[in-house]
């Protein structure tokens, strides 16, 4: 199972609707919410017990409890998290798109598709790609990086990066929302190092779902990060278990290509 075979555009067809780019600041991004932001001086995020319940292939039913306590194991982490900031906290809904209906972005022919709408909302369409091989710790990572999302929108980093006046060009706006989902994947996985180990895991399991994540392909119009790319933020991450450690706002062009 591969995270991008699966993951909508749907958080980035938002970002890209509707913007009309005007005169822009200098490049790379000055915005001080997007590199001084909140969320970078939090410290290490608050360690918990977290159990993953078991998934059986071809059992939609086991895959929606696991990805359920996920986010339940992700509300208590987040909320305590940004508790001292100020910030508004409320979790995102986790919605479930039945095998032929349509959400957010979602069509009717698509089978497995998991996105994160700004209307706050994870959901998720379990078709065969999941269900055949749900990877378990996979669905923890892949949501862990949906809700990664809402938190971006909280601390209002998600709706200042296509705004009017933010970039120039197509290539800079690309670039800006490939800087705001591979923040989402670092985030994912500190949030992973947070509720590590879980029982049952060793490094082995990080080491190989890691090696699961994929970006945009060569040559394509890239939103999300090339794959190596992918893999290094949601390392760092997880090496660090602190959300400073996923300030892609401030990298050079090259780390988030």
């Amino acid at each position: 199972m591969k995270i991008r075979a699966i993951a909508g555009l749907a958080a980035a067809a938002a970002l890209w609707l509707g913007a009309t780019p005007t005169a822009a600041s200098a490049y790379p991004v000055k915005q001080k919410v997007l590199i001084d932001n909140v969320l970078y001086k939090l410290g290490k995020m608050p360690t918990s017990d977290c159990e993953e319940p078991p998934v059986r292939s071809g059992d939609a039913a086991s895959v929606k409890r696991y990805i359920g306590a996920a986010m339940q194991c992700l509300e208590a982490t987040w909320e305590q998290y940004l508790g001292e900031t100020g910030v508004s906290f409320e979790s995102p809904r986790l919605k479930f798109v039945s095998s032929s209906g349509s959400y957010c972005g979602i069509g009717r022919r698509e089978s497995s598709v998991s996105i994160y709408c700004d209307t706050g909302v994870v959901a998720y369409k379990l078709g065969k790609d999941i269900l055949e091989d749900p990877s378990d710790l996979w669905l923890m990572v892949n949501t862990a990086a949906l809700y990664a999302r809402h938190m971006q929108q909280l601390v209002l980093i998600g709706p200042n990066v296509d705004g009017s006046g933010m970039y120039d060009t197509k290539a800079e706006l690309n670039e800006r929302l490939r800087r705001y989902s591979l923040q989402a994947d670092c985030l994912a996985g500190a949030f992973v190092k947070s509720i590590w180990p879980l029982k049952g895991r060793s490094s082995s399991d990080w080491a190989h779902v890691r090696s699961l994540l994929t970006g945009d392909a060569a040559g394509s119009e890239r939103v999300y990060g090339k794959t190596a790319n992918v893999r290094k933020w949601a390392n760092r991450g997880f090496s660090s278990g602190d959300a400073a450690s996923c300030n892609t706002w401030t990298a050079v062009s090259s780390e988030v290509a």
